[in-house]
């Protein structure tokens, strides 16, 4: 079968249709609404000051917050293809600086659960999952950089506001900083989604690469083809190994004895978390480049492979506490690619038109990580009493994924595109 090459799409003067001004704006989009998750330990102790409950009755607002930003995604993914991203991100953004606003007089933990919960679980999973599935159509032949880097936003994006809300606390207490900064972060991003184009039509198709069908699989059929299914398994394997590490960081740092100690000057454990969180957003576009010149799968052997051996070695050598400040970021630098090599592989095999609701289905294996991560490490930690197990998991799921990434959804991927191209 030949494969017709596209021309380019027009020229033009306006900078919105430019795909790096696109890719500018969906970073924004996705720092705007990172601080609702990664901020969340911030508030956690005013909150319950305020409200009179327990951490027990507290957490459950977070756990609200993530289980509809991800097991929501297909909905949100497919009122963004019918609707399109302009007016979904605005709305989402526009949810998520109301959460904050409402959240901050509320006297009673049940309308938390409401307002920064269900409000800004809805409102972020809009804007992720549709920034995602804007970018995998804007950046065909670099899907992987291109998501990757927003992804990173959204990683990296509470590094700007975690030590101004930390001394807003202090300076004007709870109420003044959701608001203040309620209004901020939505109104940041509203901004940002008011330029948010869709790429005109002839940049939909990439310039000599075969995609499973030219208009894109529906979601009703993808979701009856093994591949998508052993894509989801090894995204649900991924995520809940990395969960299981970012759920139980303290826990680790404390039965290993390095709570207490210093690595070059500074405190081990805040170092390490700072340590993983810039290298968890550095892989996502760096992997995602990787993967768009050498292939997917090959990328994510690698990389899969990379935090499988790290963790070995981070368990081996768990009292020594510079190894244990290097080795967690290299285990984040392991996994924090997931976020962009799984959309740009699911794009590539099932084609554009219907990415983003596509994509939604295949982001529920985070919220299957969530779950599950987190949990399953303390339920066996607490039956062993003994962090070797967890860690023993943790390497089989990561070098497993490693496995069949190379060994079996190559080539079922590859016999698949074949199959769509006869």
């Amino acid at each position: 079968m030949s494969t017709t090459t596209m021309s380019a799409a027009p020229a033009s003067t306006n900078p919105l249709k430019s795909k790096w001004v696109q890719l500018a704006l969906g970073v924004i989009c996705m720092m705007s609404i990172s601080s609702p998750q990664y901020v969340w330990a911030l508030f956690t102790k005013p909150i319950m000051g305020q409200l009179g409950v327990t951490l027990t009755e507290l957490q459950v607002t977070f756990s609200i917050l993530i289980v509809l930003q991800t097991f929501f995604s297909p909905f949100q993914g497919y009122l963004v293809d019918k609707f399109g991203p302009r007016l979904l991100l605005s709305i989402g953004t526009i949810l998520t600086g109301l959460s904050w606003v409402l959240s901050a007089n509320l006297t009673t933990v049940s309308n938390l659960y409401i307002t920064y919960g269900v409000l800004g679980g809805l409102g972020a999973g809009i804007v992720y999952i549709g920034v995602v599935g804007l970018m995998v159509r804007w950046f065909p032949n670099n899907r992987g950089f291109a998501v990757g880097m927003v992804a990173a936003g959204y990683g990296s994006g509470a590094l700007l506001t975690t030590f101004p809300i930390a001394t807003s606390l202090t300076e004007t207490g709870l109420q003044g900083t959701l608001t203040f900064f309620g209004y901020i972060i939505g109104a940041v991003g509203l901004l940002a989604a008011q330029g948010i184009r869709v790429p005109h039509a002839d940049r939909v198709q990439t310039a000599g690469q075969i995609e499973a069908a030219a208009s894109g699989v529906v979601p009703k059929v993808m979701l009856k083809t093994p591949v998508f299914w052993l894509m989801f398994l090894m995204m649900s394997m991924m995520s809940t190994s990395g969960l299981m590490v970012i759920s139980q960081m303290g826990a680790f740092a404390k039965d290993f004895g390095i709570t207490g100690a210093m690595v070059f000057g500074m405190a081990a454990l805040p170092l390490a978390l700072t340590i993983d969180r810039v290298t968890n957003g550095l892989t996502r576009p760096l992997f995602g480049w990787v993967s768009d010149k050498i292939g997917r799968e090959y990328t994510m052997a690698i990389a899969f492979g990379l935090e499988a051996v790290a963790m070995f070695f981070w368990v081996m050598t768990r009292s020594d506490p510079v190894m244990f400040v290097i080795l967690s970021g290299i285990v984040f630098f392991g996994w924090g690619e997931i976020f962009s090599l799984f959309p740009s592989t699911l794009t590539d095999t099932f084609g554009q038109k219907h990415a983003t609701t596509n994509y939604g289905f295949l982001y529920m294996a985070q919220g299957v990580g969530s779950i599950i991560g987190g949990s399953i490490a303390a339920y066996i930690h607490g039956v062993t009493e003994s962090w070797i197990p967890v860690f023993a998991i943790m390497i089989a799921l990561d070098a497993s994924a490693a496995l069949l990434a190379f060994l079996v959804l190559r080539p079922m991927r590859a016999n698949y595109l074949k199959a769509k191209a006869v």
